[in-house]
């Protein structure tokens, strides 16, 4: 579980996180949404201390990051993982060497053991036999499995994804989303999710927070966003009139269905 307290971040004059508190569970999906400029990347990097809050808490089961010292701060790194927008995968290193790297910085096994877990974590995203592969040999979707192996290779606590699904077509980008979810489930994660589709948000949005001009302005879960009588939420969400027009039908014969 990890819980924010009225995170604060300004650069200069700019205020970009005004006061925003959340909690997001472990073994579920926790989505953050919002349009460019909302906040929502700065508040992941707060989180995992990219950057410093000018203000507040991020407290990783009750352990409070900030108030840490530096060798407690490497402590929770070491249970964190993270899925990089693009995948940020080393072009000159096979998707093997790609998955150990976290394990050859953090830990102190043998070769033998790392990649044995290495192989644990590629057959569990589909890709058992792209060791030897490098990025330039592989699909946009291939490359995000690859990222996901490496971010989960150290079993983390936590699991952050920033924008998992970009760049990908629909097909693919659903069985990212599934692979995400059912990897939170199976291990207890708790894995937060920066996004901007609304297809992601209405799959796996088991929690779903909508961030505007650096508020949180609404929290709930997928199923609930249709009730919501926010206007800035609805906006964001049917932006174009084919999605106002498919709300409306949905509205009149009782909502989304479950």
């Amino acid at each position: 579980m990890i819980e924010i307290r009225d995170i604060r971040k300004s650069f200069g004059d700019q205020s970009v996180l005004k006061g925003i508190s959340a909690r997001f569970d472990a073994g579920k999906t926790s989505l953050i949404m919002g349009s460019s400029g909302s906040g929502k990347t700065v508040l992941i990097k707060c989180m995992v201390g990219l950057l410093e809050p000018d203000s507040g808490q991020v407290l990783y089961n009750d352990r409070d990051f900030f108030a840490m010292d530096s060798s407690q701060r490497k402590q929770v790194r070491t249970e964190i993982g993270f899925l990089f927008q693009g995948s940020a995968l080393f072009t000159s290193m096979t998707v093997e060497q790609n998955v150990m790297l976290p394990l050859s910085m953090f830990t102190n096994w043998k070769k033998e053991r790392m990649l044995e877990r290495v192989n644990e974590v590629l057959d569990r995203v589909g890709l058992e036999n792209a060791n030897h592969k490098f990025p330039s040999e592989i699909s946009g979707g291939m490359a995000k499995r690859v990222g996901i192996a490496r971010a989960i290779v150290q079993k983390p606590s936590y699991l952050f994804c920033d924008e998992p699904n970009s760049g990908l077509d629909p097909r693919t980008a659903g069985r990212i989303d599934a692979l995400i979810q059912e990897i939170t489930k199976e291990n207890g994660i708790t894995t937060i999710i920066n996004t901007h589709d609304m297809n992601s948000v209405m799959e796996i949005g088991e929690a779903v927070f909508f961030l505007l001009k650096g508020e949180k302005r609404w929290e709930g879960h997928k199923d609930q966003i249709l009730e919501s009588q926010d206007e800035d939420l609805d906006h964001f969400i049917f932006a174009s009139p084919f999605l106002q027009d498919a709300k409306q039908a949905m509205l009149k014969h009782g909502g989304r269905g479950h």
